[in-house]
C-alpha cells in the first residue's frame, strides 16, 4: 500500500494537473467522406486546419469501410458529407463514419450536410408513402450525431425532425453578392426577381426586398385542353423588357426552371438569369439549361458539379467560406443566426 501511495505522489509531481487542464481544451477536427472532398478541403483551408487523414475502402461486395488515421478522443468533429450522383452510397458512408467517430470517443460530432438528402420527401402526399426526410434524420441521430448543419433546406420543418441543434444556413448572401458584383447597371435598373412557382414565393420575396427589385410569380396551372399536363404558365407581375432573376433552392432535372424561363421570354423578358443553391443536375438538366431562354445559371458547390455537368453559361460559387464561418461559430459557442441578419 505504501508503494502505491508513493506512485501517486510521483505522478502528481510530474504534473498531472497541467495534463488535465490540457485535456479540457477543445480541439477542432474536420473529416470528410468521398462524395465531395474538394469542398471539405476548402472548408478546412478557410478554418486554417488540415483535413484529418481518413482511410476509405469499398469491398468487392459493395460494403464500405472507414478508419481515421489519428486520434479522435475528446475532439469536436465536423463531418462534411455532401451528396452527388451516388446519394445512397454517400449516405451509408456518412453513417459508418459517424459510428466510427463515436466509437473513437469523439466528444461532439456535427454532421455538415450542405445538401440534405431526401429533403423533398418531408411529408406524406398520399396514403402509404414514407416520410423519408424524417427517416434520414433518425438514421443520423442513431449513428451518433450531436448536431446537424445544412444549407437551404427544401422544407424548413426538417429542423424539427432532429432532437438536437440544427443549424439552417442560407446561401443567399453568397449568391446575392455575386449578382451585386456582376450585374451591369442596365441589368440592375431593369431587375425583377421571379419565383418559379407558388412554393418559392417567400424566398423570392426576401430577394426582392434585399435587391430593391419588384417581384413576379409564375403560376402553373393545367391546360384544360391537355389531360394530366401542366402546360400553362401565368405570370403575376410585369416582366416585359426586364432582366429576370429566377431564384430557387435547387435544380434537379431543370424542367420547372427552363419552362419558367421560356414563359418569361415569351412574355417579353429581355434576359433570364437563374440563381440556385443546390446544383443536383440530374439528366437531362445540363442539356435543358443550355436552352436559349436561359442566359445565365449561377449555383453553389454544395453538391459536387463534375466537369461533365459544366457548360459555358454556368457559374459555380464556393460555399466553403459560408460553411467555415458557421463551423467556427459552433466551435466557439457563438451565434450562427447572427451570420444572416434575418435572411431566410
Amino acid at each position: 500500500m505504501a508503494s502505491k501511495s508513493k506512485m501517486v505522489d510521483l505522478d502528481l509531481d510530474r504534473g498531472i494537473a497541467p495534463g488535465i487542464e490540457q485535456k479540457t481544451r477543445k480541439r477542432m477536427v474536420v473529416v470528410t467522406g468521398r462524395s465531395h472532398p474538394e469542398l471539405a478541403a476548402d472548408v478546412a483551408h478557410h478554418l486554417g486546419i488540415d483535413l484529418a487523414p481518413t482511410e476509405h475502402r469499398t469491398f468487392a461486395s459493395g460494403e464500405i469501410y472507414t478508419r481515421f488515421s489519428v486520434s479522435m478522443r475528446g475532439t469536436d468533429v465536423f463531418l462534411v458529407q455532401s451528396f452527388g450522383e451516388n446519394i445512397n452510397e454517400d449516405l451509408m458512408e456518412m453513417l459508418i463514419m459517424l459510428d466510427a467517430l463515436k466509437r473513437a470517443s469523439a466528444k461532439r460530432v456535427t454532421v455538415v450536410v450542405p445538401y440534405y438528402p431526401y429533403s423533398r420527401q418531408d411529408k406524406k402526399g398520399r396514403g402509404r408513402e414514407p416520410i423519408s426526410a424524417r427517416l434520414i434524420t433518425d438514421l443520423i441521430a442513431t449513428a451518433g450525431a450531436d448536431r446537424i448543419m445544412s444549407v437551404d433546406l427544401h422544407a424548413s420543418q426538417i429542423q424539427g425532425f432532429f432532437n438536437g441543434p440544427v443549424d439552417h444556413l442560407f446561401a443567399k448572401p453568397v449568391l446575392e453578392k455575386h449578382f451585386v458584383d456582376t450585374l451591369t447597371a442596365e441589368e440592375r435598373e431593369t431587375l425583377t426577381v421571379v419565383s418559379p412557382d407558388m412554393g418559392r414565393v417567400r424566398v423570392a420575396d426576401t430577394w426582392s426586398d434585399s435587391l430593391g427589385a419588384p417581384l413576379a410569380i409564375i403560376h402553373k396551372r393545367r391546360d384544360p385542353k391537355v389531360a394530366n399536363q401542366v402546360s400553362v404558365h401565368e405570370i403575376v407581375g410585369s416582366v416585359d423588357g426586364r432582366t429576370c432573376l429566377l431564384v430557387d433552392d435547387m435544380i434537379d432535372t431543370a424542367g420547372t426552371i427552363v419552362k419558367a424561363a421560356q414563359a418569361l421570354k415569351e412574355n417579353g423578358a429581355k434576359k433570364v438569369i437563374v440563381g440556385a443553391t443546390h446544383a443536383i443536375f440530374s439528366d437531362p438538366a445540363v442539356e435543358r439549361l443550355q436552352d436559349p431562354a436561359v442566359d445565365r445559371v449561377v449555383v453553389t458547390d454544395t453538391v459536387p458539379v463534375p466537369e461533365h455537368h459544366r457548360f459555358p453559361n454556368l457559374t459555380v460559387l464556393s460555399a466553403a467560406p459560408l460553411l467555415a464561418r458557421a463551423i467556427q461559430e459552433v466551435f466557439d459557442d457563438g451565434s450562427v443566426t447572427s451570420m444572416f441578419d434575418g435572411a431566410a
